[in-house]
Protein backbone atom coordinates (compact mmCIF):
# COMPACT_ATOMS: atom_id res chain seq x y z
CA UNK A 1 0.00 0.00 0.00
CA UNK A 2 1.36 3.80 -1.18
CA UNK A 3 -0.40 6.23 0.39
CA UNK A 4 1.79 9.03 -1.34
CA UNK A 5 1.19 7.40 -4.38
CA UNK A 6 -3.24 7.22 -3.92
CA UNK A 7 -3.22 10.16 -2.74
CA UNK A 8 -1.39 11.95 -5.53
CA UNK A 9 -3.87 9.82 -8.08
CA UNK A 10 -7.24 10.82 -5.84
CA UNK A 11 -6.08 14.46 -5.44
CA UNK A 12 -4.38 15.05 -9.07
CA UNK A 13 -3.10 12.10 -11.92
CA UNK A 14 -6.69 10.36 -11.11
CA UNK A 15 -9.04 13.00 -9.98
CA UNK A 16 -12.85 11.63 -9.57
CA UNK A 17 -14.28 14.79 -11.68
CA UNK A 18 -11.13 16.74 -13.14
CA UNK A 19 -9.59 13.06 -14.95
CA UNK A 20 -12.07 10.64 -14.60
CA UNK A 21 -15.00 13.07 -14.98
CA UNK A 22 -17.73 11.07 -13.06
CA UNK A 23 -20.13 12.67 -10.75
CA UNK A 24 -20.82 15.29 -12.92
CA UNK A 25 -24.65 16.11 -12.22
CA UNK A 26 -23.93 17.17 -8.77
CA UNK A 27 -21.10 18.91 -9.05
CA UNK A 28 -22.34 21.60 -11.20
CA UNK A 29 -26.27 21.71 -9.30
CA UNK A 30 -24.91 22.01 -5.54
CA UNK A 31 -21.58 24.21 -5.91
CA UNK A 32 -23.19 27.75 -5.44
CA UNK A 33 -22.08 28.33 -2.00
CA UNK A 34 -19.27 26.49 0.74
CA UNK A 35 -21.75 25.26 2.76
CA UNK A 36 -22.98 22.73 0.02
CA UNK A 37 -19.70 21.69 -1.47
CA UNK A 38 -17.65 20.88 1.70
CA UNK A 39 -21.08 18.86 2.75
CA UNK A 40 -21.56 17.56 0.10
CA UNK A 41 -17.90 16.25 -0.41
CA UNK A 42 -17.71 15.23 3.10
CA UNK A 43 -20.99 13.47 2.96
CA UNK A 44 -19.37 11.43 -0.81
CA UNK A 45 -15.92 10.58 1.36
CA UNK A 46 -17.87 9.07 4.15
CA UNK A 47 -19.93 7.09 1.78
CA UNK A 48 -17.01 6.17 -0.39
CA UNK A 49 -14.79 5.16 2.06
CA UNK A 50 -17.31 3.28 3.77
CA UNK A 51 -18.30 1.04 0.85
CA UNK A 52 -15.14 0.70 -0.25
CA UNK A 53 -14.39 -1.55 2.91
CA UNK A 54 -17.33 -3.50 2.83
CA UNK A 55 -17.17 -4.05 -0.72
CA UNK A 56 -13.87 -5.35 -0.79
CA UNK A 57 -14.16 -7.32 2.90
CA UNK A 58 -17.26 -9.26 1.36
CA UNK A 59 -15.63 -9.49 -2.37
CA UNK A 60 -14.65 -12.80 -2.65
CA UNK A 61 -18.40 -13.88 -1.52
CA UNK A 62 -20.13 -11.85 -3.92
CA UNK A 63 -21.07 -13.80 -7.54
CA UNK A 64 -19.60 -11.94 -10.42
CA UNK A 65 -22.98 -12.22 -12.05
CA UNK A 66 -24.67 -9.87 -9.51
CA UNK A 67 -21.34 -8.13 -8.52
CA UNK A 68 -23.21 -4.42 -9.21
CA UNK A 69 -26.26 -5.04 -7.60
CA UNK A 70 -24.88 -6.24 -4.46
CA UNK A 71 -22.56 -2.60 -4.91
CA UNK A 72 -25.70 -0.09 -5.49
CA UNK A 73 -27.73 -2.05 -2.41
CA UNK A 74 -24.55 -1.31 -0.40
CA UNK A 75 -24.18 2.23 -1.21
CA UNK A 76 -27.63 2.73 -0.76
CA UNK A 77 -27.37 1.35 2.62
CA UNK A 78 -25.19 3.95 3.50
CA UNK A 79 -26.49 6.67 1.84
CA UNK A 80 -29.78 6.10 3.51
CA UNK A 81 -27.63 6.35 7.23
CA UNK A 82 -26.15 9.46 6.01
CA UNK A 83 -29.12 11.11 4.63
CA UNK A 84 -31.01 10.40 7.73
CA UNK A 85 -28.03 11.66 9.71
CA UNK A 86 -28.07 14.59 8.26
CA UNK A 87 -31.84 15.40 8.39
CA UNK A 88 -31.13 15.25 12.32
CA UNK A 89 -28.41 16.97 12.96
CA UNK A 90 -27.86 19.65 9.85
CA UNK A 91 -31.52 19.73 8.42
CA UNK A 92 -30.26 23.04 6.78
CA UNK A 93 -27.51 20.91 4.65
CA UNK A 94 -30.56 18.33 3.83
CA UNK A 95 -32.88 20.63 2.85
CA UNK A 96 -29.97 22.48 0.53
CA UNK A 97 -28.96 19.40 -0.89
CA UNK A 98 -32.23 18.08 -1.47
CA UNK A 99 -32.32 15.37 -3.43
CA UNK A 100 -28.69 14.53 -4.55
CA UNK A 101 -27.85 13.63 -1.25
CA UNK A 102 -30.06 9.92 -2.52
CA UNK A 103 -28.67 10.36 -5.90
CA UNK A 104 -25.59 9.47 -3.91
CA UNK A 105 -27.07 5.57 -4.58
CA UNK A 106 -26.16 5.97 -8.42
CA UNK A 107 -22.96 8.46 -8.32
CA UNK A 108 -20.91 7.08 -10.74
CA UNK A 109 -17.59 7.93 -8.33
CA UNK A 110 -18.96 4.76 -5.61
CA UNK A 111 -19.93 2.61 -8.38
CA UNK A 112 -16.61 3.03 -10.45
CA UNK A 113 -14.42 3.02 -7.62
CA UNK A 114 -16.18 -0.61 -6.42
CA UNK A 115 -15.30 -2.17 -9.39
CA UNK A 116 -12.66 -0.76 -10.56
CA UNK A 117 -10.75 -0.99 -7.86
CA UNK A 118 -12.42 -2.58 -4.16
CA UNK A 119 -13.11 -5.79 -6.01
CA UNK A 120 -9.77 -6.57 -6.87
CA UNK A 121 -7.75 -5.41 -3.63
CA UNK A 122 -7.79 -6.00 0.44
CA UNK A 123 -9.67 -3.85 2.90
CA UNK A 124 -6.47 -1.37 3.62
CA UNK A 125 -5.49 0.17 0.76
CA UNK A 126 -9.15 0.18 -0.38
CA UNK A 127 -9.66 2.43 2.71
CA UNK A 128 -7.25 4.58 1.51
CA UNK A 129 -8.38 4.70 -1.71
CA UNK A 130 -12.07 5.53 -0.37
CA UNK A 131 -10.28 8.65 1.55
CA UNK A 132 -8.07 9.99 -0.67
CA UNK A 133 -10.67 9.86 -4.30
CA UNK A 134 -13.09 11.64 -1.52
CA UNK A 135 -11.13 14.14 -0.60
CA UNK A 136 -10.39 14.52 -4.24
CA UNK A 137 -13.85 15.26 -4.82
CA UNK A 138 -14.07 17.60 -1.73
CA UNK A 139 -11.72 19.76 -3.05
CA UNK A 140 -12.42 20.04 -6.90
CA UNK A 141 -16.15 20.91 -4.87
CA UNK A 142 -14.91 23.84 -2.49
CA UNK A 143 -12.30 25.21 -5.51
CA UNK A 144 -15.58 25.32 -7.28
CA UNK A 145 -17.91 26.80 -4.69
CA UNK A 146 -15.10 29.60 -3.96
CA UNK A 147 -14.67 30.76 -7.36
CA UNK A 148 -18.58 30.71 -8.16
CA UNK A 149 -19.01 32.64 -4.68
CA UNK A 150 -16.49 35.07 -4.79
CA UNK A 151 -16.81 36.37 -8.74
CA UNK A 152 -20.03 35.99 -9.13
CA UNK A 153 -21.31 37.81 -5.52
CA UNK A 154 -18.12 38.72 -4.51
CA UNK A 155 -18.48 37.25 -0.78
CA UNK A 156 -16.87 33.73 0.74
CA UNK A 157 -18.03 30.65 2.97
CA UNK A 158 -21.94 31.56 2.17
CA UNK A 159 -23.69 29.22 4.71
CA UNK A 160 -20.71 27.99 6.26
CA UNK A 161 -19.53 31.40 7.72
CA UNK A 162 -21.32 34.54 9.21
CA UNK A 163 -19.59 37.61 10.07
CA UNK A 164 -21.43 38.12 13.42
CA UNK A 165 -22.06 34.20 14.58
CA UNK A 166 -18.66 33.13 13.07
CA UNK A 167 -19.13 29.32 11.98
CA UNK A 168 -22.40 28.01 11.78
CA UNK A 169 -23.82 24.52 10.26
CA UNK A 170 -27.18 26.09 10.24
CA UNK A 171 -26.89 27.31 6.72
CA UNK A 172 -28.05 30.97 7.25
CA UNK A 173 -24.51 32.50 7.36
CA UNK A 174 -24.36 35.69 4.86
CA UNK A 175 -20.26 34.54 4.16
CA UNK A 176 -17.85 37.22 4.23
CA UNK A 177 -18.63 39.58 1.69
CA UNK A 178 -15.38 41.05 0.09
CA UNK A 179 -16.47 43.13 -2.60
CA UNK A 180 -20.07 44.26 -3.72
CA UNK A 181 -22.09 42.01 -5.29
CA UNK A 182 -22.50 44.42 -8.20
CA UNK A 183 -19.66 44.62 -9.49
CA UNK A 184 -19.17 40.45 -9.57
CA UNK A 185 -19.90 38.41 -12.50
CA UNK A 186 -23.83 37.14 -11.78
CA UNK A 187 -23.54 34.62 -14.71
CA UNK A 188 -21.75 32.41 -12.36
CA UNK A 189 -23.87 31.95 -9.36
CA UNK A 190 -26.92 30.70 -11.93
CA UNK A 191 -26.41 27.16 -13.38
CA UNK A 192 -24.40 28.25 -16.61
CA UNK A 193 -21.50 29.61 -14.17
CA UNK A 194 -21.04 25.71 -12.97
CA UNK A 195 -20.63 24.77 -16.21
CA UNK A 196 -18.16 27.89 -17.48
CA UNK A 197 -16.25 27.35 -13.80
CA UNK A 198 -15.83 23.20 -14.21
CA UNK A 199 -14.68 24.27 -17.98
CA UNK A 200 -11.90 26.42 -16.69
CA UNK A 201 -11.04 24.20 -13.99
CA UNK A 202 -11.09 21.44 -16.65
CA UNK A 203 -8.57 23.09 -19.00
CA UNK A 204 -6.01 24.32 -16.13
CA UNK A 205 -6.06 20.60 -15.04
CA UNK A 206 -5.38 19.23 -17.98
CA UNK A 207 -2.40 21.98 -19.10
CA UNK A 208 -0.92 21.10 -15.96
CA UNK A 209 -0.79 16.86 -16.22
CA UNK A 210 0.39 17.71 -19.91
CA UNK A 211 3.00 20.04 -18.74
CA UNK A 212 4.23 17.42 -15.99
CA UNK A 213 4.26 14.52 -18.54
CA UNK A 214 6.17 16.86 -21.21
CA UNK A 215 8.55 17.78 -18.55
CA UNK A 216 8.98 14.21 -17.25
CA UNK A 217 9.29 12.70 -20.54
CA UNK A 218 12.51 15.01 -20.94
CA UNK A 219 14.20 14.08 -17.90
CA UNK A 220 13.92 10.74 -18.99
CA UNK A 221 15.64 11.64 -22.31
CA UNK A 222 18.15 13.47 -20.49
CA UNK A 223 18.96 10.77 -18.11
CA UNK A 224 18.99 8.04 -21.11
CA UNK A 225 21.43 10.66 -23.23
CA UNK A 226 23.83 10.74 -19.84
CA UNK A 227 23.59 6.82 -19.92
CA UNK A 228 24.74 6.60 -23.21
CA UNK A 229 27.78 9.25 -22.85
CA UNK A 230 28.84 6.78 -20.21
Amino acid sequence: MNFKRQLKEGVITNNPILVQQLGMCATMAITTSLFNGVGMGLSVLIILTCCNVVVSAVRRFIPDQIRLAIFVVIIAGFVTIVDLLLQAYIPALSESLGVFIPLIVVNCIIIGRAEAFCQKNPVGPSFVDGITQGLGYTVVLIVMCVIREFLGSGRFGGGLIDAVKGFTLDGTGSGIQLFNAEYGASILTLPVGGFLTLGFIFAAMQAALKKAAKNKAERGDDEEEEEEDE
